[in-house]
């Protein structure tokens, strides 16, 4: 029987204890002389065997809790895509270096943002999908709202020129954005009442 086996054992041994993740790798490493990184890799494999669970002590438990904890970072990732969008938009000059940085933040914000907030918004699990199916999935959707968004510009008054369509994908970013983490929040409100 191998070190990992044996820690596996020596953590299965003590689910639904309320242990920290700390305590279950220290457990591990002194009841197998396994050193720490091979017990955490032991209680890696047996989350992705599901046959434990970690959830959280103290989750957020408001829509503000939840934007100031790290389970919002792909928010925040969004936002400050879309600042660095138009601030390279707005801000740097429409001259030869800074052109590209304009391209490349453009492209983020018409290929990728508008599909990727659109999944985090409808299937707010972890579980729901993986992350290659995420940003497939993220691209696909970008390519099928950003016509959508430019034929509503087409009949109003404004037209399809910068500013508007900037404004229209921003706002619709923006709306999906805080849909997702309405949806992840209360996600993870429920799970934490189910776990008690």
């Amino acid at each position: 029987m191998t070190n990992e086996s044996r820690a596996k054992e020596v953590l299965v041994s003590n689910v639904g204890s309320g242990e920290t993740v700390e305590e279950a790798v220290e457990r591990g490493t002194k009841g197998t002389g396994e050193p720490k990184w091979g017990a955490t890799r032991a209680l890696y494999a047996l989350i992705e065997e599901k046959k434990i669970s970690l959830s959280d002590s103290s989750p957020p438990r408001t829509l503000a809790g939840y934007l100031r904890s790290p389970y919002s970072l792909w928010f925040w990732g969004a936002v400050v895509a879309l600042a660095l969008t138009f601030a390279s938009i707005y801000v740097l000059p429409s001259s030869a270096p800074f052109v590209y940085v304009r391209y490349v933040f453009g492209s983020i914000a018409v290929l990728f943002l508008p599909g990727y907030t659109l999944i985090e918004a409808l299937y707010p699990k972890k579980e729901d999908l993986d992350g290659l199916e995420r940003l497939a999935l993220s691209i696909g959707l970008s390519l099928a709202l950003v016509p959508l968004v430019g034929l509503l510009l087409n009949y109003t008054p404004w037209g399809i020129r910068l500013s508007p369509i900037i404004v229209s994908l921003s706002s619709l970013d923006i709306a999906l954005v805080l849909a997702g983490a309405y949806r992840k929040e209360s996600y993870i409100k429920l799970a934490a009442t189910a776990n008690r």
